[in-house]
């Protein structure tokens, strides 16, 4: 689930294992439910879960702030989406109704900071969120959050559940949104790059959609479920050259 100086945290029978370089076992614990994600800072580790048996959607279960060096619980927080800080601050989303909800937590899990947005997060130039909702047509933009629980905002988007972005090294975004290829860079320009298989909102829901980078190439893919053959799919996909300008 997640690695770094030495140590690695492992989902097993519904718990975490905490593996050092030489393969032991330093800690082991369970669970209130189905480990999802685990994200590390400092000495700590915020682990995100599912409840056992329940579809999460965007709710997810505990979020658990832990001592590295022990697997001991340092504070139970709520959240789906998770991302890393210094110091031992992490950042936690989560999508409650129409109240969706970004948080900052110190090492010790008090509350640094809020915003009203949720999605998917990218830290490095400031920290960024290519938002994701429930609404149609959706109200969901790719922002920068600002101390003091200020958003600006970026372009709007054009579906609801755009999948991760692609960070590239100079910090532009790329965005499969709702069958376009879009580029945002760090000052929250947009451009777009393609109309692979541009969706109208009543398509939106049977399409999910994923971009992957291998070297110089960019994978498009967006999966297709059949609107009256249950258990039907169709795959799209694009391959493309990535140039640097």
């Amino acid at each position: 689930m997640a690695r770094r100086d030495g140590l690695e945290l492992h989902a097993r029978g519904g718990g975490l294992d905490c593996v050092d370089a030489t393969g032991r076992s330093r800690w082991r614990r369970s669970c209130p439910g189905r480990p999802d994600a685990a994200h590390l800072s400092a000495d700590r580790a915020l682990v995100t879960t599912d409840p056992v048996g329940h579809g999460a959607g965007d709710h997810g279960g505990p979020a658990l702030l832990l001592d590295l060096a022990d697997g001991s619980t340092i504070a139970e927080l709520r959240g789906r989406h998770g991302a890393v800080l210094d110091d031992g601050r992490f950042v936690l989303g989560l999508a409650d109704g129409d109240t969706p909800r970004t948080s900052v937590h110190d090492q010790d899990g008090a509350l640094l900071d809020s915003w009203h947005s949720f999605g998917h997060y990218v830290v490095g130039d400031g920290l960024r969120v290519v938002e994701t909702d429930h609404r149609r047509p959706t109200g969901s933009r790719v922002v920068r959050l600002l101390p003091g629980g200020r958003i600006e905002p970026g372009p709007p988007l054009g579906g609801p559940r755009t999948p991760p972005p692609l960070v590239l090294p100079d910090d532009t975004l790329l965005l499969l949104d709702a069958g376009v290829l879009r580029a945002v860079g760090r000052d929250l320009e947009d451009t777009v790059l393609a109309e692979l298989l541009p969706l109208a909102p009543d398509q939106q829901p049977r399409f999910t959609g994923s971009l992957r980078r291998t070297a110089d190439r960019l994978t498009a893919t967006l999966v297709e479920r059949h609107p009256t053959r249950m258990g039907s799919y169709s795959t799209h996909t694009w391959t493309l050259d990535l140039h640097a300008t």
